[in-house]
């Protein structure tokens, strides 16, 4: 079925109609581009191979067909397994399930670490029809036997590619062994590099491959105002709160690289009167689902978080994505930005560019091919006509609403000055009210390429490089698209059963690092080397002393050649 099929409503696509009428209860009035193409495929048992960015309606592309095909199998085994990266999507996930499919009955059950196995292993027990799994605990229950795949009819891989990044494809490939062969695969990702397509061409049989163009999720510059701001690393916090306070953001994400960076940004922001929360691997469940729901209310306006950490997160009301730092990844910038810009609203995207991360930029601008205005950060005078811009508006809603005359005995009592006077004292009030910003001037920073770049300055464009030595080269370590690498050694090796997803897994989910910024990794019998960012070498040793790897305590420290 292709996007020009005359489908207007949940009913042509064929589900149930205790499904339709569940969805017209929660006000889904027309299925989105990835909804209307993927619930045929999959209500005929075909595989699929999906390619669509977060927040295009992809979990009801799989979950409605799942509910549509349970018809009403005791939930003695799961028939259905969806695998996703993280434990917030797991919970996500399983919530939208579960609520699509209250008026079948369904049982959905959600286990992923950082919670007791032994409250898991006792809901599988009670039985479930559909089973939402991060990799690692899947594998622990099957080793359990605890979950059983063997009635399993269809597996759902969400978010494929950051499962691989976070080095689960071991994992995967385990779990895909233990489920019978002719099941129904469906493979979602928002990305499909080589790894994916490999994984697809081994565990699918012929199967239907939709991509949902940038246009279609909403990430054209109609819907997605793309930005970004070129700024030396030290005037970075500055140039965010000159942004903020310009943009008027309400409900914004900002991605930071560590946990540490996340830690510091959050004093930052919260000391220039931004209400900021962070979010990142070293919070335990209670403290994250605090912090979610101050964001959801609007108690907090900044979540600042790493990208492990803000895996999987729904919150509708978003209207601005910022990259504290470019992504290494372009697939990074892609999932982020695709928080924004949902079902027909506008939202912002914006990034921060250090002068040396001009490549970094492009390569973002050859995967989504689109150009990013490159603007110059708000100077102060642009700061004092936007507050006085809003300052008239806020006046000016009031006047129009009216019911303001039980305000007049203050002017009575104020009749010894003129209501001129009387007008700019309030103002004033109100403008202190809101708080002071730094109106320090931020100096502009240009962008530094190679001899014989793009040259120019003008806004949109890139300056020509600096001389010296090459983009990319340090003298401390080997870079990675990023920066220098440091390495830590780990007291666990091969005889205990330690493998590089091990590593990769235990560092991307409680030190925040993205598995694309692990390696390289040596293991030895007893002990293992592993790459991470230099700036995050000191993170990662404090969140491994923490934790485990395969069960078994950890000792890590730096590692020097």
């Amino acid at each position: 079925m292709s996007p020009e099929d005359p489908v207007t409503s949940f009913a042509d696509l064929g589900l149930r109609e205790e499904l339709v009428a569940r969805l017209v209860e929660l006000d889904y009035e027309e299925p989105t581009p990835i909804q209307r193409e993927a619930i045929p495929v999959l209500i005929e048992g075909s595989d699929l191979l999906g390619q669509a960015a977060t927040g295009t309606g992809k979990t009801a592309a799989f979950a409605l067909p799942l509910l549509h095909r349970l018809g009403d199998v005791p939930a003695t085994r799961p028939t259905a397994l969806i695998l996703v990266p993280t434990r917030e999507l797991a919970m996500q996930v399983q919530q939208a399930v579960s609520n699509y499919g209250r008026s079948l009955g369904v049982r959905v059950v959600a286990v992923f670490g950082g919670q007791p196995i032994q409250r898991q292993l006792k809901s599988i027990e009670r039985g479930a029809h559909i089973v939402v799994a991060t990799p690692g605990r899947a594998i622990d229950l099957i080793n359990r036997r605890s979950l059983k795949l063997d009635a399993i009819t269809t597996v759902v891989l969400d978010e494929a590619d950051e499962m691989l990044d976070m080095g689960f494809t071991d994992d995967i490939e385990t779990i895909l062994e233990h489920t019978p062969s002719e099941r129904q695969t469906v493979l979602f990702s928002a990305t499909l590099p080589r790894r994916i397509t490999a994984i697809a061409e081994r565990h699918q049989r012929d199967p239907k491959r939709i991509t949902i163009k940038a246009g279609d999720v909403g990430t054209d510059s109609d819907l997605v105002r793309q930005t970004a701001y070129v700024v030396d690393r030290h005037h970075k916090a500055a140039a965010l709160g000159r942004i903020l306070d310009v943009e008027a953001a309400t409900s914004a994400i900002v991605f930071c690289r560590t946990r540490a960076e996340v830690d510091e940004l959050t004093v930052t922001m919260n000391s220039r009167n931004h209400r900021a929360e962070a979010l990142h691997g070293g919070m335990d469940q209670e403290q994250r689902d605090r912090v979610m729901g101050r964001l959801r209310d609007g108690t907090a306006e900044l979540l600042i978080a790493t990208d492990v950490a803000a895996r999987g997160l729904d919150v509708d009301t978003l209207t601005h994505v910022v990259n504290y730092d470019v992504p290494a990844a372009p697939e990074a910038y892609v999932h982020r930005i695709g928080r924004v810009g949902r079902a027909g609203r506008t939202g912002t995207a914006i990034t921060l560019v250090e002068p040396r991360q001009r490549r970094l930029l492009e390569n973002i601008e050859r995967l989504t091919k689109q150009r990013l205005e490159v603007a110059r950060i708000p100077s102060v005078d642009d700061l004092r006509a936007t507050q006085i811009e809003r300052t008239a508006e806020a006046l000016e809603a009031v006047l129009v609403a009216g019911d303001i005359d039980e305000f007049g005995e203050v002017l009575e009592a104020l009749d010894e000055f003129d209501d001129r006077s009387i007008a700019l004292a309030a103002i004033k009030l109100l403008r202190e009210a809101e708080g002071s910003v730094d109106e320090t001037e931020i100096p502009s920073a240009s962008m530094k390429g190679p001899k014989g770049g793009k040259g120019g300055k003008d806004k949109g464009s890139w300056d020509k490089g600096a001389k010296g030595k090459p983009a990319g080269r340090s003298d401390r370590g080997r870079r990675t698209p990023d920066g220098p690498t440091g390495s830590v050694y780990v007291n666990l090796g091969s005889k205990a059963g330690v493998r590089p997803a091990d590593l990769v897994g235990a560092i991307a989910n409680e030190a925040g690092i993205p598995g694309r910024e692990v390696g390289p990794i040596r293991i030895g019998d007893t002990y293992a080397v592993v790459g991470v960012p230099e700036g995050a070498v000191e993170d990662v040793i404090k969140a491994l002393n923490k934790g485990s790897v395969r069960g078994k305590p950890v000792k890590a420290r730096r590692f020097v050649e």
